[in-house]
């Protein structure tokens, strides 16, 4: 079938062409990157100890015995117990809970919202002006500057932590998006949809979208680890998640006022915080490495 500017179906086809292609060099990218595996393994390690830290641990993350107060490392309690006699790996298993799902929320809340509002603005310049003002006002405050004064405002919890770092992150989501649809929206088969009559938002989610993914899931991955440290930073201020729901963040705060009598309150959680957010820094670079062309070239 051709159009009357001379372009076939065929060519239209081809918008979902780097859709395909992504596949292809991910799995052959996650044999190549011993680095990603191991980023995989440790996230699929926490995350499971999470789902099942009913049934790895003996202990009820809130219960408090006051005999085993300050209690160091050892057989009894494998991270030692906290000011009040809590078992601080327990706490520190139950506390990923919240600290994961809040990375894992935030990740897919910024990235649909994020990649429907940059495809609206690369793609209609009117819209693009206004989107873009927003998006200039949103990222003129410090990070985490913003989000204390969004969270002093909503109050503490879960959902409301979520919420904000949505908020906070997504402005930088959209100007990704957006940068990658400014460089797509002129390519000819994005000429031969629009010839061909498709409605506006068949080329933005079938033609454009497919093609603007690679960054797109990359910076997923960074959301992911930066939303785990920001939930982290406002629980240790005392404006994130209340202290009865343990979470990383609220139990390094405890943590702190008792380092040199009992290091291992804080220490634990904060090398758990480490370790997983290395672990999606080495996912995220594994993917870049692989849905990048001009990495994929090079290497």
């Amino acid at each position: 079938m051709t159009t009357n500017k001379g372009y076939n179906t065929n060519e239209v086809r081809q918008a979902r062409g780097s859709g395909y292609r992504i596949y292809t060099q991910f799995s052959r990218m996650l044999k190549k990157n011993p680095n990603m595996i191991i980023g995989f393994l440790i996230l699929i390690i926490f995350t499971s100890m999470t789902i099942f830290a009913d049934f790895i641990s003996k202990y009820d993350p809130t219960a408090i015995d006051p005999s085993h107060r300050f209690m160091s490392p050892g057989a009894t309690h494998w991270f030692g117990a906290d000011v009040v006699g809590r078992d601080v790996y327990t706490r520190v298993i139950y506390g990923g809970r919240v600290s994961l799902l809040v990375g894992f929320m935030v990740a897919i809340f910024v990235t649909v919202a994020g990649l429907f509002i940059g495809l609206v603005s690369g793609y209609t310049p009117k819209l693009d002006i206004v989107i873009q003002r927003i998006m200039d006002a949103l990222m003129s405050f410090p990070t985490l500057l913003l989000a204390l004064a969004l969270i002093a405002m909503l109050g503490g919890s879960v959902w409301n932590v979520i919420a904000v770092i949505t908020i906070v992150d997504t402005p930088r989501m959209v100007r990704i998006v957006r940068s990658a649809v400014l460089s797509v929206r002129e390519q000819q088969y994005v000429d031969a949809a629009r010839g061909i009559g498709a409605p506006v938002q068949r080329i933005l989610f079938m033609h454009i979208a497919p093609n603007t993914m690679a960054p797109v899931i990359v910076q997923a991955t960074y959301f992911f680890a930066a939303a785990i440290l920001t939930e982290a930073s406002l629980s240790f201020l005392g404006l994130g998640i209340p202290p009865e729901d343990p979470s990383w963040g609220n139990i390094l705060a405890l943590g702190r006022k008792y380092l040199q009598q009992a290091f291992w309150i804080a220490f634990f959680p904060g090398l758990i915080l480490t370790i997983n957010v290395l672990a999606m820094n080495l996912v995220g670079d594994g993917l870049r490495d692989a849905l990048d062309p001009k990495l994929s070239r090079s290497s």
